[in-house]
C-alpha cells in the first residue's frame, strides 16, 4: 500500500458515506473476544498459593489461586464451572498484567 490513506465506502442505515482509512487504522490489532475458559491476571503481582491441581473439578466462584498485588492478598476465583486443564504458573512466580494463569475445560 503506497498511499497514506485508502478510500472506502461505509453504509450507515440507508446513507452511504465515502471516507478514508488511515494506515494506523488498517494495521491496528484486531479485536479478539476473551476466552471464558482462560483465567488471566488483571494486575501484575506474585503468585503466593495455588489451591488446585490439573484435573481438579471446580465450580464458578471457587478459590483457585492467591495473588499478592500492591501489598494485598487477592483470592482469585474460578470464572466457570469445569475442570482445571492446565496451570501456567507456580508459587513465587511474578506475573504481568493479562498473563494466563489457569486454563479450564468447561462442563
Amino acid at each position: 500500500m503506497n498511499e497514506e490513506n485508502t478510500n472506502t465506502h461505509i453504509k450507515v442505515d440507508a446513507t452511504e458515506y465515502q471516507t478514508q482509512l488511515t494506515r494506523k487504522y488498517l494495521t491496528r490489532k484486531k479485536y479478539v473476544p476473551a476466552d471464558p475458559s482462560l483465567l488471566s491476571t488483571a494486575i501484575p503481582g506474585v503468585v503466593r498459593d495455588v489451591f488446585v491441581k490439573e484435573g481438579t473439578r471446580v465450580k464458578k466462584g471457587d478459590k483457585v489461586l492467591l495473588l499478592e498485588a500492591m501489598k494485598m492478598m487477592n483470592n482469585i476465583q474460578a470464572p466457570v464451572d469445569g475442570t482445571v486443564d492446565k496451570i501456567f504458573v507456580i508459587v513465587g512466580q511474578q506475573v504481568a498484567k493479562n498473563e494466563s494463569l489457569i486454563k479450564f475445560k468447561m462442563s
